[in-house]
């Protein structure tokens, strides 16, 4: 994990996405891979926090087996931070990687790509630019954007026995 963690994470998705090619299920790889290291290293510390409760140790006194303590004890509290963190942060990396992507529909082009053509070119209007219609498309996005980091946000305030009263 830490060998795939050392690449920087953009500079290894166009790697991906340039020799896979830029199709969507090229991007939800690329998106994939690129993830794994940071979900596996969060995996490994919130089991190894579990690990050290007390209810552990009480579940292998009574006799519960390996799998049946992983199943029942370890897994439903190691769960939790990962849905936290999918929402929150993963899902806007997501976002800002994967809207240059053509749609497989013809005419029709990705967010992300709309977005670039109008910074570069600029719309016209009469021979002059128009600077808003560019924030206008840029808008959903930050609205799904915000809206999962609230999700995420939501989520962490509902599973997390610290907050609760």
């Amino acid at each position: 994990m830490e060998l795939l963690f050392s690449f920087p994470a953009i500079l290894l998705a166009v790697i991906l996405l340039a020799s896979l090619g830029t199709s969507i299920l090229n991007a939800m790889l690329a998106i994939g891979i690129i993830f794994i290291p940071g979900f596996a290293r969060l995996a490994r510390a919130a089991t190894n926090g579990v690990l050290r409760q007390q209810y552990i140790d009480a579940a292998r006194t009574i006799g519960m087996g390996d799998v049946r303590i992983v199943l029942r004890e370890i897994l439903p509290n190691v769960v939790t931070p990962l849905l936290v963190e999918a929402a929150v942060a993963a899902f806007a990396y997501a976002v800002l990687l994967g809207i240059g992507v053509e749609l497989p529909r013809p005419g029709r082009a990705a967010a992300g790509t709309v977005l670039g053509q109008h910074a570069q070119h600029g719309p016209r209007l009469h021979g002059r630019r128009r600077p808003g219609s560019a924030s206008c498309r840029a808008w959903p996005l930050f609205l799904c954007v915000l809206g999962f980091n609230l999700l995420g946000d939501g989520l962490r305030d509902a599973f997390d026995p610290h907050l609760r009263e």
